[in-house]
């Protein structure tokens, strides 16, 4: 059966399928990226992390009171529907995640939606309904992801998650209650309490393995449309508080959309390069794009190692500032310096801004970070990339530069 569905549900990463003309909705420094496939890489750190990830859940899901298989799915399509990114997990209408201000379309959203149009996934969630459809009970699903967002060392428009789903029975849960005392399970537990401690120890174990048996935990509750109730987990790393991921209990309604409405499960989400920043001690998220060997040399398959720097290169900023126009929008402001600058820029900051007492026109300052990874920059080099952006200000968002 397994093999199967897995036939059924995998398929190569492509955007074939979609006209060149259709693309042009997408930047080209996001569009070249798609199909890179970092999470496959096996001695890259988000394959490392990936990998390690996976094999905890094979270990803790065949050792569990109700043994399963996690199957793995690391060759998902990142085109996706409004449908079944959106629609299927409850994600209402006005969210600010379905703003094409937020997400990357392909085809421009209709008003109301129709559901067909298509999209660069922004979470691997987009294909819970699917996989739930096919009748998998417990899978991780790994893969590329895209948001538009903002310019710093931890943010980046494409970018990699992981999703967990577990599904149970009403025999299933029933054994856990009875079965289960030993770690925490309880006779009078709902089905909810018992799928949500379930979660919780699962995760909990998971958290252990990846940061040390002795990291302090805590559960902080959250809100996702798809999942209720909804928690995120934190560990006390390196003197402070890390969120690790998010979870819940899944939402009645999605798994009813994914023919499951008789059975209940969980589902939870992470980040690879939110975790992989900390466990393998990378400070600048464009890192992981490099093919610079001095960064592939120091990392091997299975193993965690801290990266140690090859180069500081010196950095330089440039200021702008300019009068808002009614269509400005900070996100769309960010894709045009990375369009013009690519991974030569650092950090987008707002450092001023100032409203006329009289006309009551807005004026945002911002600093512009440059440093290479890989070399030097000139001012020259860098005065060409700031005029563009700066005629690019004017001509696309109707800015008045100051």
């Amino acid at each position: 059966k397994e093999s199967t569905i897995n036939n059924q549900i995998r398929h190569t990463t492509s955007i074939s399928s979609v006209p060149n003309a259709a693309l042009q909705t997408i930047p080209q420094s996001v569009r070249e990226k798609i199909g890179k496939n970092l999470h496959k890489n096996k001695t890259h750190p988000l394959g490392i992390l990936k990998g390690q990830i996976e094999n905890h859940m094979l270990q803790f899901g065949t050792s569990h009171i109700i043994p399963t298989k996690f199957l793995s799915v690391d060759d998902l399509d990142p085109i996706v529907t409004v449908e079944r990114n959106f629609d299927h997990l409850q994600i209402p209408i006005d969210h600010v995640s379905r703003s094409p201000k937020d997400t990357f379309y392909i085809d421009l959203p209709s008003s109301p939606p129709k559901g067909t149009e298509r999209l660069l996934r922004p979470h691997t969630s987009a294909h819970q309904t699917t996989l739930l459809s096919k009748g998998l009970d417990a899978f991780l699903i790994s893969g590329d992801v895209f948001r538009r967002d903002e310019v710093d060392n931890r943010h980046y428009p494409v970018f990699h998650q992981m999703e967990g789903v577990r599904v149970y029975t009403d025999s299933q849960i029933e054994l856990l209650k009875e079965k289960g005392q030993s770690v925490g399970f309880k006779p009078e537990m709902t089905p909810t309490e018992v799928v949500l401690h379930d979660l919780k120890y699962t995760l909990e174990s998971l958290a252990y393995a990846l940061f040390g048996k002795d990291v302090p935990l805590r559960w902080v509750d959250a809100y996702f449309p798809f999942t209720s109730p909804s928690l995120e987990l934190e560990i006390y790393y390196q003197d402070m508080w890390l969120e690790v991921l998010g979870c819940g209990v899944i939402h009645p309604k999605v798994m009813e959309i994914g023919k499951r409405e008789k059975e209940i499960g969980y589902a939870f989400g992470l980040g690879l390069e939110r975790l992989a920043m900390v466990l393998f001690s990378i400070p600048d998220i464009r890192l992981f794009w490099t093919e610079d060997p001095r960064f592939s040399s120091q990392f091997q398959s299975g193993k965690t190692c801290k990266f140690v720097p090859y180069s500081k290169y010196p950095q330089c900023y440039k200021d702008i500032t300019f009068w808002l126009s009614n269509i400005f929008h900070p996100n769309d402001m960010f894709e045009i310096i990375r369009e013009v600058a690519g991974d030569l820029v650092e950090n987008v900051e707002l450092i001023d801004s100032f409203t006329h007492p009289k006309t009551g026109k807005s004026s945002h300052c911002y600093r512009i970070l440059y440093r290479s990874m890989d070399r030097s920059l000139t001012n020259a080099e860098i005065d060409t990339l700031q005029f563009r952006i700066r005629d690019l200000l004017v001509d696309k968002l109707k800015v008045e530069l100051r």
